[in-house]
Order: structure tokens, then C-alpha cells, then sequence
């Protein structure tokens, strides 16, 4: 996945951060290096060049579809099945097979709507089953034992979790999740203990509260919210931004060098896990920045994707990918000062033209782990599922929804990054594009033409394994002012063998 293109004295220079020719990790480790040096060699060139993100383009309703449009494996097919859905983020399938679609109701960019549970009829006539209050974004949903879980992201209310019955009655199993920052409560997933998973990811972008929460809207609502720690951790007292602001703590509140912060549960990037029947929730892992999806592996493992850091806000990062995690319970994965197991002083994370990261704990809870696999700076590689069927092919394989970057708020990128479907072998870290549009760069239909993809946001199997369904968000414009989100371009597509 190119993610940079930097030109200078009229001599082009490529790489990849992140991508599908990886052959394995060590591959990724050498590829490193390589950026790191071109890094060094090269900032100035990056820093003149504008931002060219996929929603940095122009869009005129209605949505254009065309199946033809996206490129596929040989022996695979893709269609439509169901369209004008407003901001869609996950699908699940009741005891009969039959397709349900959540609509988020809420987007980045401050835009309000109703959530909703939505059958999929055949033909595509989508059917309310149930709809939530002004708390989105809902941002998934499972279903077992007669029912669907929806993860609430708790904008305005705090997180929940949801169980709607089949009469489309709403049950909280758990409330008040701090989860109303910039990034929200996810999943859920249901284990094979019958226990809900899910996520909450953190407040801020690298530990700090900063200017650009204010931008994405949380902070003028709630303006003493910050980053909750699960467990007790001990600051180096280093302070960021005006006013100086350090870790943990509202804005406007400076940390000193030893100061602990108590940690407690329910927290900020975190993976935790209830009853079935609702209760309290109990820590599974922690030091994650936005887990957002999630799933159960073959073996029984519970797999998570997780965004990168952004190239914003008082404690800009730069550079820094998505990864997948396998989740072992009791770990802390490195948030707020590793990312993918190295730490943030690594010089490849400095953002170009800016001092180096120093961490904000003066002491790691622990030593993060490796990923199981890396994907692309920027990509918001989101739900996904793993293959169980050979009809199907690649059994034990996870296909990743990649939603795209958002491109300028969250960092510069020179080309679209994201915006396809990939598979990732969690046992080699090798990733393959399986699904994207078709076209010599990479992107949405609305930037680079055509009438396939937008935003894919989450993927996920049918009972039957059979057949992989993509929910693809819609059409999200970026610009120096925020996201700009466009109601009822949401698509739900269906990709079988042949």
C-alpha cells in the first residue's frame, strides 16, 4: 500500500510502510529500516508536498455502483445488496441467516442521525427492527442465543452495551464506559466461555488532551474528560500544548515527574468482557489506542485490529501503522508509548521537522508483544472475520475491512491509503489484497473514479461461511475543517466463488 511519494531534484522516490508484498515480518523489519533512512533523507521533500487523502475530493449524490468496478481474485464474484444506508458499520446474521446492518448514528465530523438495527430483506428493502437513542455511534454487532449485541460508542451518554430481542426490545448490559473521546466502545464479540467482548478506545490521540479534541468535537462538551489508565501508572512529567497539559488528566493540568495516576476499571483502550446477562466488566488487556475490531480466531484466540497513531494534536506521531493483535489476557500492548512493540523514540516515529517522542510513563506497565501481522499507516483497518469455509477458500485466514485514511485531520498522506479488503495469514503476518477498486491507485470511487468501493468498514461471513459480506460506510469527505460525512450512500455488498 504506497502511502508516499517525495520528489526531489526531479528524482522520484517509492516505498511502503505497510502492504501486501510483505513476505513476513522480518521482510516488514528490513522495510523499516529502508523508511527510516529515506525518512532522514528525504523530510523536507515530504513536508512542501500537500496532502492528497481519499476523502480529499469532491462528491455529487446519488452514489454510482457498479460491481464490475471492483477487482477480484480469479473465481470470485461480488454484488450488491442493499444500498442508501446511512453511515452502516457492521453486519450480523440471526438464526435463519438472514442479514442485519447496524446504522451507526453518529459520524466523525459532528453529524447526529438515528442508530438502528436494520433487517435486509431479500431484494434488499432494508426493515427497522430497532432504534437506539442520540448516543451513537452504534459501531457493531454480534448475535447469539436469540438475540444481537450492539456496541454503543457513547458520544453523549457514555458507552454501552445493547441486547435487542427479537421484538426489537432494548436491554443495557452495561453503562457509563468512558468512551465519549475521540475514539469509542467497539465490537462486541461473544466468546466461547458465552462472555461479551468488546473494546474502548482512548480519549486522545497519544495520552494528551489537546486542540485538536476540541476539533473533533468531545472536549467542548466535556471539557474535564481525559484518558483513564487500567491499571496505576507512573508519569515521567512531561507536559505538552497551551495551555500545558500532561497525561491521564483534563486540559489545562500540568503532571509532575513520579506523579501515579490510579488506574481503574472500566478504562481507556482496553479490551474488557461482561455476562451475557449484563454486570460488571472485567479487564482482559489494555495499552491499546483504537482496538476496533475484533473477532475469534480458529484456535480460539481472540484477534483484534488496532489504529495507528495520528500526525495531530500536542503529541503528534508520525508514521506508525495498524497492526493486528492476538490478545492474551493480562498483557499491555503499549499505548501511550510503543506502537506494533517498539517505543515511540524511535526516530521513524518523529514527525518530519519536529523533536523526537519521549515517553509519558516513566516506567512501561510491561514489554509489549510483537503484532501478529502490520498493515498500512493510516489504512483504519477495521472489522474483519476469519474464512472457515473451503468453499470458500483461505480457511483460518482473517479478511480486514480497511476503511481508508482521513486525510488531513489525522496526518498528511500523498496518496489514498486503504479503502479495500485484505487477508492476512495470522500465523506468517503475510497480508494479500483480496478486494479493492480497479485502477492504477488505490482509493474510494469518489476520488478515483468508477463505481465501487468507498469506505468498507467491516466484513464478516454468513452462517455458512459461503459468502463474505462488506459493509462499506459510504462517502466521507475530509477537508482542513473535519470530515464531512454523506447520509444514505451506504452499501452492503455480498462477495461468493464463482
Amino acid at each position: 500500500m504506497l502511502i508516499a511519494t517525495r520528489v526531489c531534484a526531479g528524482t522520484t522516490f517509492r516505498y511502503r510502510r505497510a502492504g501486501v508484498d510483505w513476505r513476513d515480518m522480518r521482510a516488514a523489519r528490513l522495510a523499516r529500516l529502508f523508511v527510516a533512512l529515506l525518512a532522514f533523507a528525504l523530510s523536507g521533500c515530504y513536508i512542501v508536498r500537500p496532502s492528497s487523502g481519499g476523502g480529499q475530493t469532491e462528491f455529487t449524490p446519488p452514489r454510482k455502483l457498479n460491481p464490475a468496478d471492483v477487482a477480484l481474485p480469479r473465481g470470485y464474484r461480488i454484488e450488491v445488496v442493499a444500498t442508501e444506508l446511512t453511515f452502516p458499520t457492521g453486519v450480523a446474521f440471526d438464526a435463519q441467516g438472514t442479514p442485519h446492518v447496524v446504522e451507526a448514528g453518529y459520524s466523525y465530523g459532528e453529524v447526529f442521525t438515528t442508530p438502528r438495527l436494520l433487517r435486509i430483506e431479500r431484494g434488499g428493502k432494508a426493515t427497522e427492527v430497532a432504534r437506539g437513542e442520540k448516543n451513537g455511534p452504534w459501531t457493531g454487532v454480534a448475535f447469539a442465543n436469540g438475540a444481537f449485541y450492539v456496541a454503543e460508542g457513547g458520544q453523549l451518554l457514555g458507552g454501552r452495551i445493547l441486547r435487542i430481542g427479537a421484538s426489537g426490545a432494548i436491554q443495557t448490559l452495561i453503562d457509563k464506559l468512558p468512551s465519549q473521546g475521540d475514539h469509542h466502545t467497539n465490537g462486541p464479540a461473544i466468546g466461547r466461555d458465552g462472555r461479551i467482548y468488546f473494546t474502548i478506545g482512548t480519549a486522545t490521540n497519544s495520552g494528551v488532551v489537546g486542540e485538536d479534541n476540541a476539533q473533533f468535537g468531545w472536549l467542548k462538551r466535556f471539557p474535564q474528560f481525559h484518558d483513564v489508565p487500567c491499571r496505576d501508572v507512573e508519569l515521567a512529567g512531561r507536559n505538552y500544548g497551551s495551555p500545558e497539559t500532561g497525561a491521564f488528566v483534563p486540559r489545562g493540568t500540568r503532571t509532575q515527574a513520579g506523579q501515579v495516576i490510579r488506574g481503574r476499571v472500566p478504562c481507556s483502550g482496553a479490551v474488557l468482557s461482561i455476562p451475557a446477562s449484563g454486570g460488571e466488566a472485567d479487564l482482559v488487556a489494555w495499552g491499546l489506542r483504537n482496538p476496533f475490531g475484533m473477532a475469534f480466531g480458529p484456535d480460539g484466540d481472540l484477534y483484534v485490529t488496532e489504529n495507528g497513531y495520528d500526525d495531530r494534536g500536542s503529541r503528534p506521531v508520525w508514521g506508525t501503522p495498524d497492526v493486528m493483535w492476538r490478545i492474551v489476557p493480562g498483557t499491555w500492548y503499549g499505548w501511550p508509548d510503543h506502537s506494533e512493540g517498539h517505543p515511540l523514540t524511535n526516530d521513524d516515529y518523529r514527525p518530519p521537522g519536529k523533536p523526537r517522542l519521549e515517553p509519558l510513563l516513566a516506567k512501561p506497565p510491561g514489554q509489549p508483544p510483537k503484532p501478529v501481522a502490520v498493515l498500512g499507516v493510516h489504512a483504519s483497518a477495521n472489522g474483519f472475520d476469519f474464512s472457515r469455509s473451503p468453499s470458500f477458500g483461505h480457511v483460518g485466514e482473517a479478511f480486514v475491512a480497511e476503511f481508508g485514511d482521513e486525510a488531513p485531520t489525522t496526518g498528511k498522506v500523498l496518496h489514498p491509503v486503504g479503502f479495500r479488503v485484505v487477508r492476512v495469514d495470522v500465523k506468517t503476518g503475510r497480508i494479500a489484497e483480496f478486494a479493492a477498486n480497479k485502477g492504477d491507485k488505490a482509493g474510494p470511487a469518489s476520488k478515483i473514479g468508477g463505481a465501487g468501493f468507498e469506505r468498507p468498514v467491516a466484513a464478516r461471513f454468513d452462517p455458512s461461511g459461503n459468502a463474505l459480506y462488506v459493509v462499506d460506510f459510504g462517502v466521507l469527505l475530509q477537508d482542513k475543517q473535519g470530515a464531512k460525512p454523506q447520509a444514505g450512500t451506504g452499501v452492503l455488498w455480498r462477495i461468493s466463488r464463482e
